[in-house]
Order: C-alpha cells, then sequence, then structure tokens
C-alpha cells in the first residue's frame, strides 16, 4: 500500500505538542485591528489547542504528525 499524503495546508497551521496534543495559532489577527483591544490582539498572538470536536478530523489531515 503507498504512502498516505500529508494535507499540506494543515501541516502550515498545525503543529504537535510534547504531549501529543495539537497546538494552532487563533483566528482574527490578519486585518480590522484598529477597533479591537491592546488587551485582546495580545492574547490573540498566543497559540491554542485544538478542540476534543475537531482533534480527530486534524489527526487524519495529518497522518505523520
Amino acid at each position: 500500500m503507498p504512502k498516505m499524503k500529508t494535507k499540506r495546508g494543515a501541516a502550515k497551521r498545525f503543529k504537535k505538542t510534547g504531549t501529543g496534543k495539537i497546538k494552532r495559532s487563533k483566528a482574527f489577527t490578519s486585518h480590522i485591528l484598529t477597533k479591537k483591544s491592546t488587551k485582546r490582539k495580545r492574547n490573540l498572538r498566543k497559540s491554542g489547542i485544538v478542540d476534543s470536536a475537531n482533534d480527530k478530523t486534524i489527526r487524519k489531515l495529518l497522518p505523520y504528525l
């Protein structure tokens, strides 16, 4: 059986943590930043963890993660 292909778009967006969880970057950071508070923008810079509802789907997209 041939190797499975990794979805390259997903590979650029997600990384694996040391404990095996999937790390993601937060949304709403690219434009329309004037109306967002400094505190909100600062918290958006931090990374997040993929929710359990989406975890299985992301792992299918990244078979070798």
